[in-house]
């Protein structure tokens, strides 16, 4: 069984990605690893080189800026470095900057890349999230927040990233069949320096919408306002250890009061339903047929 890693990203130093942690979280796994490093304002390409140069191939790739709808051009990037895989490659392994894989899950997932190897029926694995926000310490619960993703795939000409990357599709806009293994992703999109996540809204949104939109919602300011959020629980497991440097060097606070809950009355009784069926969320968008 051969596994090759794959992720994109562009401006890693400057808007804080955790892409080194992201890519040695699953590295164990892989093979082999493909990044498509964009253009960049730093050194971004000098960073990935760095991790492991006998198992990592940098794609060096242009990103077009004008495609400022649905996040479109994250696909096209995601894009990039899986028309590069390998032939031989049985799974891709794909993860984004923000990102990580906790060492406890690395059996699992492999485990069900064994199991499911030869059974053609299925086209990747489904993973479960954790979302923190403003600090290590907390997770969204909210609705807000996509509770599963596909992030392991079958090398399989006719799949690619779908939309702006969150998932993927095959042929004519099929779902793909997954099945769901108990493994969570870390992301941590939503935990940096508060002036490192404003630089990253006011630029980020544009791959999403245009001026107008940016200038009526975007607030402009110093540092991120973190305390704009509806409910949050308190994290009481253990970080992934490639995670640990990083988060020994945090240096901002953000706390949050556990008794305040922002949730629209449509969301708690959907939080209701779901407590009571065990799991059931009505409205929920699937991009994927669980097998």
């Amino acid at each position: 069984m051969k596994v090759t890693g794959v992720s994109f990203i562009r401006n890693a130093i400057k808007y804080d990605y955790p892409i080194v942690e992201a890519i040695r979280s699953i590295l164990p796994l892989c093979d082999d690893f493909i990044v498509a490093v964009g253009n960049s304002e730093d050194q971004t390409q000098e960073l990935i080189a760095q991790i492991e140069p006998a198992k990592i191939k940098i794609l060096p790739t242009i990103w077009d800026d004008t495609l400022r709808e649905g996040g479109a051009v994250l696909a096209q990037e995601t894009n990039k470095a899986l028309r590069v895989v390998p032939l031989d490659t049985d799974w891709i392994f794909y993860i984004q900057g923000d990102e990580v894989i906790h060492e406890k899950y690395l059996p699992t997932i492999r485990q069900a890349m064994q199991t499911y190897l030869h059974d053609k029926s299925i086209d990747g694995l489904l993973f479960k999230y954790l979302h923190f926000y403003g600090s290590y310490d907390y997770v969204g619960t909210s609705y807000q927040w996509y509770r599963r993703e596909i992030r392991v795939i079958r090398n399989h000409p006719d799949i690619y990233s779908y939309k702006d990357a969150q998932g993927f599709r095959k042929g004519n806009n099929q779902k793909l069949r997954v099945k769901l293994i108990d493994a969570f992703v870390y992301h941590y999109g939503w935990v940096k320096e508060p002036k490192a996540m404003q630089q990253k809204q006011e630029t980020f949104h544009k791959y999403w919408h245009d001026d107008n939109w940016l200038e009526k919602n975007i607030a402009k300011r110093e540092e991120f306002d973190y305390s704009n959020v509806d409910i949050l629980e308190k994290f009481t497991g253990t970080h992934p250890k490639v995670m640990q440097a990083r988060i020994a060097r945090k240096n901002w606070q953000f706390d949050y009061d556990l008794t305040c809950n922002k949730l629209s009355l449509k969301d708690k009784f959907k939080k209701f339903v779901e407590k009571l069926t065990g799991g059931y969320i009505i409205g929920e968008y699937r991009n994927y047929i669980l097998v």
